[in-house]
């Protein structure tokens, strides 16, 4: 089953919603996947490796930032040209495409929504070439899902901060050079700020024994008094609205990602259901696996759909945070549906790694609790319908 041949489900002819500039942007991002990432990355999965020689590769082809302004080093494109490059490229590893929702939206869209226009010239362009790589620091070991009980503090010393604490489960950790660190103020408050690699006081140790997401990096970010100059905090948020609004961005690039995963994982098992045959003909023309393909092309397209609509309610600036955190938790949970449904096609190959299947469903797994678990988004949209929290 080669790769070259793969056919994008599009049952609702979506491709007529798209401008040219959008179908361009995604076959562009596909040949690149099909080309830089699909022959190699089972074996990187294998090893818990992260492919990082793509990283300068995905700069050069604007993977990183499409939606910053080109001033700053982006490509100054809509939300919708965002989406389908994540959609893309988590077609390839949910690793890959996390590498760049957290370049993107976790690290280069808080230094431009919130950051002096001397922080953003010195790092936005640099971050969107790859040529210094970013990771956000929000979760504590003890605090994911209540991020406001964080316990990292700044103390303020007059011309600088001094940060303590250590942060988990983030993205990128040991190999950025720049840190987006949040941590409450003397005052109880949330500041971000930006920490570089090699501060005196800063390590961040990589966590091993993964399962999931095995070709992405994953560590700690541990700070012993460690010296901020104030030129370095961000000046235009405070509070939990900053990392909030950063975990949207990501939020909704992760909707459109999950429909890479699950359109990877429908196509191979439709190809090799055509080509497996049993009891004289091919698996295809049995009813049980035309429920399965049926059931997961519905959802595909459902999921198609959903994430357009919010593509086009973010570039007009009304997409609220409960839309988002809706289609992230459906979209998600479908993919990791599709990707569990499609690995029974296969029989026993669909557990080895001459197919995406299994990869695809591991990551899903880590995919479906970061950024947000499937039952506190379920609760934000209960907050919204009801009025009242049911998370505190």
């Amino acid at each position: 089953m080669s790769e070259i041949q793969y056919n994008a489900p599009d049952y609702y002819l979506m491709d007529d919603l798209l401008s040219e500039e959008h179908k361009l942007i995604r076959e562009s991002v596909r040949a690149w996947v099909d080309r830089r990432v699909k022959p190699d990355i089972e074996e990187y999965f294998e090893k818990s490796k992260f492919p990082s020689h793509l990283i300068k590769e995905m700069g050069e082809n604007g993977m990183f930032g499409p939606f910053i302004p080109v001033e700053y080093g982006g490509a100054g494109l809509d939300y919708i040209a965002y989406g389908i490059i994540m959609q893309e490229l988590e077609r390839g590893d949910s690793g890959i495409r996390s590498m760049a929702s957290v370049q993107t939206s976790l690290v280069m869209y808080p230094i431009y929504a919130f950051g002096s226009e001397e922080q953003k010239k010195k790092y936005l362009p640099k971050l969107a070439t790859g040529e210094l790589i970013g990771c956000f620091g929000l979760t504590e070991p003890n605090h994911g899902s209540d991020p406001g009980g964080m316990i990292t503090n700044v103390k303020d010393k007059g011309d600088h901060y001094i940060l303590n604490g250590a942060k988990m489960w983030i993205t990128n950790s040991t190999v950025a050079d720049v840190a987006v660190v949040w941590a409450k103020d003397e005052e109880g408050i949330v500041r971000g700020m930006l920490v570089e690699k090699g501060t005196k006081g800063f390590t961040a140790p990589e966590t091993h024994g993964k399962l999931s997401l095995r070709a992405s990096v994953t560590g700690e970010l541990v700070f012993d008094d460690v010296i901020v100059p104030k030129e370095n905090v961000f000046p235009n948020v405070k509070g939990l609205k900053g990392p909030m609004s950063c975990l949207n961005s990501a939020r909704y690039g992760i909707a459109w990602g999950v429909i890479g995963a699950a359109m990877d994982c429908y196509d191979a098992a439709v190809r090799y259901a055509l080509e497996r045959k049993q009891f004289g003909k091919p698996i295809a023309g049995f009813q049980l696996q035309q429920k399965k393909f049926a059931e997961a092309l519905t959802e595909i397209t459902k999921a198609q759909l959903l994430v357009l609509r919010l593509g086009q309610l973010r570039n007009e600036g009304k997409s609220t945070p409960g839309q988002i955190s809706m289609a992230k938790r459906n979209n998600v949970a479908m993919a990791l549906n599709i990707a569990r449904e499609m690995r029974q096609v296969f029989g026993a190959m669909g557990i080895t790694n001459d197919f995406p299947i299994m990869r695809h469903s591991m990551n899903l797994e880590s995919v479906i609790t970061y950024e947000g678990t499937h039952d506190v988004h379920l609760l934000i949209t209960g907050l919204d319908i009801t009025g009242i929290p049911a998370f505190k």
